[in-house]
């Protein structure tokens, strides 16, 4: 059973509230799990199908293209599992948006230091858990009943 597509757009909108309270998430490059880091993801609010990294330019992810990232939510209320494709972004003024002391801490040069390396992930397919079980489903649970039904109405695969 799957999310109606108003439950969807729900669960999309939670899924970016989510990640604007806690942006970690793991990223890797499709195909090579060693690559696999934790990054800060930057959001703006006004560009739901693109995420920005800084890195630096002798990360894996300097090789660019697709690459997957999974998000756990804060209290485990929402996971995801997402698609996009790694490019380099050009846009001084988008760079200049989430530059921040919390990134400046990585960067001995500041602003300016020459390892910096700024990523654009054009998003692609998701999956998407709302992790909120309730007072139902947990005491179900703590009985031994299954609750595999109901974990599946709180799941979409969407296009971010």
């Amino acid at each position: 059973m799957k999310y109606s597509a108003g439950k969807a757009d729900e669960l999309k909108k939670k899924f970016w509230t989510s990640m604007a309270d806690s942006p970690f998430i793991m990223l890797q490059l499709d195909g090579e799990p060693s690559t696999a880091v934790p990054m800060t993801a930057q959001l703006d609010k006004d560009a739901n199908s693109s995420i920005w990294f800084y890195t630096q330019k002798n990360s894996s992810f300097a090789k660019l293209g697709p690459a997957t990232a999974t998000f756990e939510g804060k209290g485990h209320e929402m996971f995801a599992r997402f698609h996009g494709n790694l490019s380099v972004e050009t846009s001084q003024e988008r760079f200049d948006q989430f530059w921040n002391n919390f990134v400046e801490a990585w960067y001995d040069g500041g602003k300016t230091d020459p390892d910096i390396l700024f990523l654009r992930m054009d998003l692609g397919a998701a999956e998407l858990w709302n992790g909120e079980m309730g007072l139902l489903n947990t005491a179900k649970m703590a009985l031994g009943m299954t609750v595999h039904d109901d974990a599946e109405e709180k799941h979409t695969q969407t296009a971010l």
